[in-house]
């Protein structure tokens, strides 16, 4: 699988957003984090901003909802442009029913997993989704510290997906960084949420590919 750099808008500057979504034209997909205050302690944005943010980039739009009742939510992302929804185990009612229903609209269905939370779960229902995202950090604020211990959660789900011939994703999101990209894809992962490390940097642009390419140079299939 091709390594793929998601860059979180969490980190980009609210005011001058457009622009911030032009510095990172070179990554492969743009992450935003939507958070009600409710699943957890933050708020950012909602429906309106998303939709303006699918028409204004031309990169792939993954949204990921720390939100509550995302069965109700996660469809009106889709109908606004979404490329792929991602939904928290801890708030869907019924995840099959939501990720079938996505599908339908033709939007892709991805699955979080906190860090307290068990990845085996999910095995049953693996074939529904086309992406595990597997948390490094506590869902909810950016820059916080890489928890490394999540990697014998990811090396799991890889050797489950590669055992069962599927061609599912796996996307880690929390502390992503270029000293940490090599532990990220040697675990198994291939789709990279980078916030800090992406719009911290002098130059957004070269940090993606730094990350890029030390993951692609660590990746384990």
């Amino acid at each position: 699988m091709d390594i793929k750099i998601a860059p979180s808008i969490l980190s980009a500057d609210f005011c001058n957003l457009e622009r911030d979504l032009e510095r990172i034209s070179n990554a492969d997909m743009v992450h935003v984090d939507v958070m009600d205050h409710h699943f957890v302690p933050n708020l950012t944005i909602g429906e309106p901003v998303v939709k303006r943010i699918c028409e204004v980039t031309d990169l792939p739009v993954d949204v990921h909802l720390m939100i509550d009742d995302p069965d109700r939510w996660a469809p009106g992302y889709a109908e606004r442009g979404a490329h792929s929804v991602t939904f928290h185990m801890g708030a869907t009612h019924a995840p099959v029913r939501l990720a079938r229903q996505l599908h339908d609209m033709g939007c892709e269905a991805w699955f979080a997993v906190r860090p307290a939370e068990p990845v085996e779960p999910i095995f049953d229902i693996l074939e529904e989704f086309d992406t595990i995202l597997i948390m490094t950090v506590e869902p909810g604020f950016g820059g916080q510290k890489f928890l490394a211990n999540q990697m014998g959660k990811v090396r799991r789900l890889r050797d489950e997906i590669t055992r069962r011939g599927l061609d599912t994703n796996i996307q880690v999101d929390g502390g992503v960084s270029p000293k940490t990209a090599a532990t990220v894809a040697q675990a198994g992962a291939n789709i990279l949420v980078a916030g800090s490390a992406v719009y911290g940097a002098a130059n957004p642009a070269k940090a993606i590919n730094e990350i890029r390419d030390t993951a692609a140079a660590a990746y384990r299939d």
